[in-house]
C-alpha cells in the first residue's frame, strides 16, 4: 500500500519557510550573539513562502533549505512554484521538488521570468537532457509558465507582480495576493509599484541588517517603507545576525516585527 500522505492545511494562510539571509542564521563560523543565541526565532534558513490558494500550495521560490523547511512544516504537497528571481538562495532548492512530480501525476508547473528559466536550465541541466532518464525520479520534471508584471491567475487565486528593485542593475518581483504583499531582495520599489501595494493588510518586507546595503533595505529604510504604505501589520524578512529578534522587536514602531522562520500569516 502506499504511505499515506501527512500535510498541513495551510488553505488562506501564507506561511514564512525561511526569512534569513543568503547565509542564513547562524551563519557559519560566526560566535556573535545572534548565531549562538538559544532563541529559535534567532534561528532563519533561506528565504520562501508557501501559500494555501482555493485549489493547491503555491510556493514561492526554491531555497537550498527547501526540504527542511517542509518537512518542519509538514507541507506534503507542493501544486506549482512562483519564482522571485534566480539568485542562488532562491533557487538552489528546486531539486527537492521532484517527490511533487508522483503526487501531481505530472510535471510540476514553475511560474517565472525569463531570467530564471534561463538559469535553471543550466543549473539543473540534468532533468532537460535528451537521454533517457534511468528511472521517473532521477530529476525533476517541470513545466514553464511565463510570468511578467501582468495580473494573472494561479490555483484559483489573483497574483500582482510587484517590479523590485535589486541592486543598481537588478530587478526581481515581489507578490500580492489579495491584500497581502511578499517583497524580498529589494532595496528600492520603483515609482510604477507603490500604487500595486496600498490598502494592504499585511506587507512582508526585505530589512537586511540595520546598515545600509547595495542590494537590500536596511531596518530603518524598510521602516520608513511601511510608514509610507501604512499596512495593519508589516514583517520584515531576509534578516541576518545583525537583528536579535527580541531587542529588533522592542524598538520598532507599533504594527511592525521581524518575521521568524514558520509564522504563518492570514490571507485577507
Amino acid at each position: 500500500m502506499p504511505s499515506p500522505l501527512l500535510t498541513t492545511d495551510i488553505r488562506q494562510k501564507l506561511i514564512l519557510l525561511g526569512t534569513g539571509t543568503s547565509v542564513g542564521v547562524p551563519t557559519i563560523g560566526c560566535g556573535c550573539e545572534v548565531c549562538l543565541s538559544s532563541n529559535p526565532r534567532n534561528q532563519r534558513t533561506r528565504c520562501a513562502a508557501v501559500v494555501g490558494l482555493p485549489e493547491g500550495n503555491l510556493l514561492i521560490d526554491t531555497p537550498p533549505d527547501l526540504r527542511a523547511q517542509l518537512v518542519r512544516e509538514r507541507i506534503g504537497i507542493i501544486h506549482a512554484v512562483l519564482y522571485t528571481h534566480e539568485h542562488s538562495d532562491h533557487l538552489m532548492g528546486m531539486d527537492d521538488i521532484r517527490i511533487f512530480q508522483f503526487r501531481l501525476n505530472g510535471p510540476v508547473p514553475l511560474y517565472c521570468e525569463e531570467p530564471v528559466e534561463r538559469r535553471i536550465r543550466a543549473v539543473f541541466d540534468y532533468a532537460f537532457a535528451e537521454t533517457p532518464f534511468t528511472h521517473s525520479g532521477a530529476a525533476p520534471q517541470v513545466e514553464f509558465h511565463r510570468i511578467s508584471t501582468e495580473p494573472f491567475t494561479l490555483l484559483g487565486s489573483r497574483i500582482i507582480p510587484i517590479r523590485l528593485q535589486h541592486g543598481p542593475r537588478f530587478q526581481v518581483l515581489g507578490f500580492r495576493i489579495g491584500n497581502v504583499a511578499y517583497c524580498t531582495d529589494t532595496n528600492a520599489i520603483p515609482d510604477e509599484s507603490w500604487p500595486l501595494l496600498e490598502g494592504l493588510d499585511v506587507l512582508v518586507l526585505d530589512a537586511l541588517r540595520p546598515k545600509p546595503h547595495v542590494t537590500h533595505l536596511s531596518l530603518d529604510e524598510a521602516v520608513e517603507i511601511a510608514r509610507r504604505l501604512n499596512p495593519r501589520r508589516t514583517y520584515f524578512t531576509h534578516t541576518s545576525h545583525d537583528l536579535d529578534y527580541d531587542a529588533t522587536n522592542a524598538r520598532l514602531p507599533p504594527g511592525m516585527e521581524l518575521a521568524y522562520d514558520g509564522l504563518a500569516l492570514p490571507l485577507t
